[in-house]
This record gives C-alpha cells, structure tokens and sequence, in this order.
C-alpha cells in the first residue's frame, strides 16, 4: 500500500471522527450545554487515556513539569472547544468548518510573538490570503455577522493558540502526558463551569451513547491526523483535510437540510490556498536544509 493511500485513509478516520462529533455536538444541545459536554467528554477520555497508560505501561511518563504551561494549554483549549460546541449549535456545519481551517493562519500569525519564529514573506502573504478567505465565509454587510460566526471564528483562534502551546511541551513532557493532563484538567474545568449555575443536566439513555461519542472522537481525530502526519508530508495530508468541508455540508444538507452556500465553498478554498501555500514553502525550505 502507497504512503498516500495510508495517509488518506488515516485522514478518512479523522474526517468521520470530526463530522460525527459536530453532528452529536448539535444533538446533545438540546438537553446539555456545552460546559457539561465538555465535562462529559473529559470524563470519557480520562478513561481511555488511563487505559492506554496502564496498557503500554506509561505511567511514568506522567509528571507536573511545566504545569503551568499545560494549565494555560488546557484552558485556552478548553474555551476553543466550548466556543466550537457552541458554533455548531448556531450556523451551518459548513461554515463552521471554513472557519476552523483558519486556525493555521492564526498559528503564523502568532508565532513570532509567542514562539519567536520569523515571520517572512511567504507566511505573511498567506495569512493575508487566508483572512481574505474569513472575508468570503462570513461576508460581512452581504449577510449579518452573527454570534455563531464570532463563536466559530474564535474557535479557531484559540485552537492556534492550543497549538502553539503543544508545540511548546513538546519538548519537555511526552504524548502521554499531554493527553493526561488535557483530560483531567479539561473535566475540572467542565466541573467547575457545569455547576456555576446550580444545575447539571445528567445523561440520558439518548445522550449517554453521543457523549461516548464525543469523547472517542475527539481522540481518534487526533490520533488519525497524528499517523498521517507521521507517514506523509503536510503537503499530502492538507488536501485530505480539506475533504471535510464538502463531507460536512452534505451531512448538514441531510440531517438539517442546511443549504450549499457556494460562497462557504470559496472562502473555504481561498483559506485553503493560503495554508497550502505556507506549506509548500516549509517543504522546499526543509529540502533545501
């Protein structure tokens, strides 16, 4: 089997993973908030991700170096994840997911000022293709800008945000560690936000299974988009990414009967083209290394 064949269908995994989870995202809305789906969804990967440590024997892996820095990873996580629970829950799947694919640009963005990495030409031009992109997606004075478009956007933001500080530790603490303390630290936060009000919605015999759901496909997603990236360059996967929009919004036009809005379509390909041609430059500049 070819390396592209491999990757794409890691990426397939990762494709059916992110559209399941929007999907059960939206229909937990209508008996829990996003607070508890993100309490819910910790509870199970707490779960899982303490059975694999026990299984590979892992376990020592586990340490509190750095624990601010993965406190301040989890918390801007965790209010990337609330906001894309909620975004979903507003406007169409698609739109969404146009907007997600700006959270690269956002990365180069802040690089330079976070992880001092030198912003050059290229990655400008990008970032500025990308942010014509966001322009195309949400139309600003064709169409109202609403809540969900902000909530979306800022997704995205702070997903970049996440990434940065991933890429961060890193280079002190393992896999395993990460993803422990991404799940633990994410269902105290999800505890402390779901019981500010004084009342928490329990599961159900119908929201039980989509909480499980939420919680295995938040890990399967990352943990395919982590093997494709393994096996093949970014300039291989990337384009598979893609494959999510026009997968989310026949899911959307099926379940919710959301219309295709062609301008999502483009936008979504104008910020495709900045994040391709941002990897296409890292490439040539790797091989020239």
């Amino acid at each position: 089997m070819s390396t592209t064949l491999k990757a794409a269908l890691w990426m397939t995994g990762a494709i059916a993973s992110f559209s399941s989870m929007a999907v059960a995202g939206r229909e937990l809305s209508a008996v829990h908030d996003t607070f508890e789906i993100m309490m819910y969804r910790s509870f199970v990967g707490v779960l899982i991700v303490s059975a694999v440590l026990t299984w590979s024997g892992g376990w020592a892996q586990v340490n509190r170096d750095r624990f601010g820095l993965h406190a301040i990873r989890n918390i801007v996580h965790f209010t990337g994840q609330n906001l894309w629970f909620y975004a979903v829950t507003l406007i169409p799947l698609a739109q969404v997911f146009a907007l997600e694919f700006t959270m690269p640009l956002w990365v180069i963005v802040l690089s330079p000022i976070l992880l001092g990495e030198r912003l050059t030409p290229v990655r400008v031009l990008a970032a500025l293709i990308g942010f014509a992109g966001i322009m195309v997606v949400a139309r600003p004075g064709a169409t109202e800008i609403g809540i969900g478009v902000i909530a979306a956007a800022l997704a995205a933001f702070f997903f970049a945000l996440t990434t940065i500080s991933t890429k961060k530790l890193t280079g002190f603490a393992s896999v395993g560690c990460i993803m422990f303390w991404l799940t633990v630290m994410q269902a105290v936060l999800g505890m402390v936000a779901s019981f500010a009000d004084g009342v928490v919605a329990l599961p159900t015999a119908q929201t039980t299974p989509l909480l499980i759901l939420v919680g295995l496909a938040g890990l399967l997603a990352h943990f395919c988009i982590t093997n494709a990236l393994r096996i093949a360059p970014a300039s291989v996967v990337v384009p598979f990414d893609f494959v999510r929009l026009p997968t989310i919004a026949v899911v959307g036009m099926v379940l919710y009967h959301e219309a295709l809005d062609i301008w999502v379509f483009i936008g979504a390909a104008i910020i495709f083209g900045g994040n391709y041609l941002n990897i296409l430059s890292e490439n040539r500049k790797n091989r020239v290394a």
